[in-house]
């Protein structure tokens, strides 16, 4: 074999180009042609002084029997060699099939669905102990997301927006690399080159792909993402026929390595993750009562809650009487006043209030986890709104602990005071003294308004005069949780719901908690490694596409039994391979077999549940 240089022209622009093939000869009635083996493109890296060495480096590859020692070539000649390889074979026709029936339907990005027909046998006399297992990728994770997509028509979609070929690709690496490997662009480019088979699934050689085409990828997704997100939820909508009823809205924040001076949008705040020390961005989300994100947006790390609510449902098209679920950080009287100027309904905490409850016109019911609770519903006097007070035992427990814990320091640090007015030595400034009650107050966490202080001073007129006692009372304010430890108070403008209806509703909030978990813990969002507000939101948007796939595929398993979390689900997946097995035949010539692994029990207990293929990619077979 060799490498041949032709120079041709663009048939459009008449543009003149070199493009590049590797070729063999091949006698042919008494001559000798020259036969296209593959067509290398225009922009073949390698230099022209290491042909020859790549030519004798492939022939071995494809004839491993025939050498016993591999050939010393450098590093970017070794991966050129096995590429190219990996691509005679993959690119050679299944046992009994034709190019007719590999052919897919234009534009199409599929994963196979149906198993295909068993091909009629191919019996070939081989030498056993030449056998030779190479280029291991991992196809499970890949088969069932591309199987996901293609349900909700997004390679479709983006074939519609006039996105090219080569940036599909690229938009389907990030996304599914981003559900099988979550970390960064960049490692998601080389997790796309050495480890998994998608190329091969979807006709894309990524191991040409440069790392600057998933970041601009990631720059066209940004670009349509409002309609990118309405297919989408369009999509989930029609497939799991959804009722448009409740809407969870909240928001989680993530870190930024490096100082982002770039970001605006990166600023420095209160880290739920304990990051304090990173600027953060922050993530609002809209998502429907089954867990599918409607609409997603990025905010500045330091945004206040209360002011993104009307931002994020304008122009989302709800359904009038559609019910809003929040908790007390975007509760505010404003957005609650918003909500019902609109037409929504809601359902929140309620910020501020005393607490109250009646045992007598409580109602209890019992929790997932056995937990016994009480509801008080309670009609505003307009019959506007309904206030719902919940008592838990558990939680009465809980802040119960808390209150004495913060009193007792409180008690303690004002005893110290006392103590030194005793001491010939120690601080006996009024003023000073003033100041260290305030700060003992501020680190009480609300158990100082329980207490009445008294720090009486001397005689004297002076700004120097000098305390001389110290009192304090403790006088539990009603309504506190010193009075009333495990209530808090749901409020909402459906008064026509009952105790266990509107609580059993709000909890689905919790849900949206185990989303932000999902997406942190199992999708990569943390993190964020792009010091540009464009690429910082690229990041986040493309985990938020990958959780809309691992949220269709966990809810079409669940009606199969299978309830395992994603993080589960990808440790099954990842152990399927696809496999090139080498052995030489009694002819001398060499027979290349590429093909997946056979899928472990559990594993094709999920094929069987989605309909999917479990031998994903087909066999495909090379002899030479």
């Amino acid at each position: 074999m060799f490498i041949r240089q032709t120079r041709t022209n663009n048939k459009i622009t008449g543009e003149g180009y070199f493009t590049f093939r590797l070729v063999r000869g091949e006698r042919v009635g008494g001559k000798v042609r020259q036969i296209t083996v593959l067509n290398l493109g225009r922009h073949f890296p390698v230099k022209q002084d290491d042909w020859p060495l790549l030519c004798l480096r492939l022939d071995q590859l494809l004839h491993p029997q025939d050498n016993f020692l591999p050939i010393a070539c450098p590093e970017a000649i070794e991966r050129a060699a096995q590429r190219y390889v990996g691509q005679l074979i993959e690119r050679a026709l299944p046992p009994g099939s034709t190019a007719a029936d590999l052919a897919p339907p234009s534009g199409a990005v599929v994963a196979d669905t149906v198993t295909p027909e068993r091909p009629a046998p191919d019996f070939q006399e081989v030498d056993i102990d030449s056998l030779q297992q190479t280029q291991p990728r991992t196809v499970g994770i890949e088969q069932l997301a591309l199987h996901a997509l293609s349900q909700l028509g997004f390679p479709q979609k983006l074939a519609e927006l006039g996105i090219n070929g080569a940036t599909r690709a690229a938009i389907l690496g990030n996304v599914i690399g981003r559900m099988a490997e979550p970390a960064s662009e960049l490692a998601t480019w080389n997790w796309l080159q050495t480890q998994s088979a998608l190329g091969e699934l979807i006709d894309v050689d990524f191991a040409g792909l440069s790392p600057m085409r998933l970041y601009r990828a990631s720059d066209v997704l940004m670009r349509h993402r409002a309609a990118i997100e309405a297919h989408l939820f369009s999509s989930i909508e029609t497939l799991f026929s959804l009722e448009e009823t409740v809407t969870l809205y909240d928001l989680t924040n993530t870190y930024v390595e490096g100082e982002a001076a770039a970001n605006p949008k990166a600023h420095f705040g209160r880290s739920k993750e304990k990051r304090s020390d990173c600027p953060l961005v922050t993530l609002g989300l809209v998502l429907d009562g089954s867990g599918f994100i409607r609409r997603s947006q990025t905010f500045a790390g330091n945004v206040s809650e209360g002011t993104t609510l009307e931002v994020m449902l304008s122009g989302l098209g709800a359904l009038r009487g559609a019910m809003v679920i929040m908790d007390a950080g975007i509760a505010s009287e404003a957005n609650v006043t918003w909500l019902s100027e609109h037409g929504y309904r809601y359902l929140v905490v309620r910020r501020g209030g005393a607490r109250q409850f009646d045992e007598a016109g409580a109602v209890a019911i019992e929790t997932a986890g056995g937990e016994v609770l009480r509801l008080q519903k309670v009609m505003r006097e307009d019959a506007l709104e309904v206030e719902l007070y919940c008592h838990s035992a558990g939680r009465e427990a809980k802040e119960t602990a808390m209150v004495a814990r913060f009193g007792s320091a409180f008690e303690a640090g004002l005893q110290k005071i006392a103590d030194g007015l005793n001491k010939p030595r120690s601080e006996k400034g009024y003023d000073k003294l003033m100041e260290r009650i305030g700060r003992l107050k501020e680190k009480s966490r609300g158990a100082s308004q329980h207490y009445t202080v008294s720090l009486v001073a001397d005689d004297a007129e002076t700004p120097s005069k000098n305390a001389t006692a110290l009192t304090w009372a403790k006088v539990p304010v009603g309504g506190t949780m010193a009075t009333h430890p495990g209530v808090y108070c749901l409020r909402s403008n459906e008064t026509t719901w009952d105790e266990e209806r509107l609580w059993r509703t709000y909890t689905m909030l919790t849900d949206l908690e185990s989303v932000f978990r999902s997406l942190k813990s199992e999708l990569g969002l943390r993190p964020v490694f792009h010091q540009k507000e464009d690429r910082s939101d690229g990041h986040l948007f493309i985990t938020v596409l990958a959780y809309q796939c691992v949220q269709v595929l966990r809810t079409q398993l669940k009606k199969a039994g299978i309830n395992d979390s994603w993080a589960t689900l990808r440790k099954t997946l990842s152990i399927q391979r696809r496999v090139t097995s080498s052995l030489r035949r009694k002819d001398g010539r060499t027979v290349h077999v590429r093909k997946s692994t056979v899928a472990e029990p559990a594993l094709m207990a999920i094929y069987q549940a989605l309909a999917i293929n479990p031998a994903p990619g087909g066999t495909k077979k090379l002899i030479c």
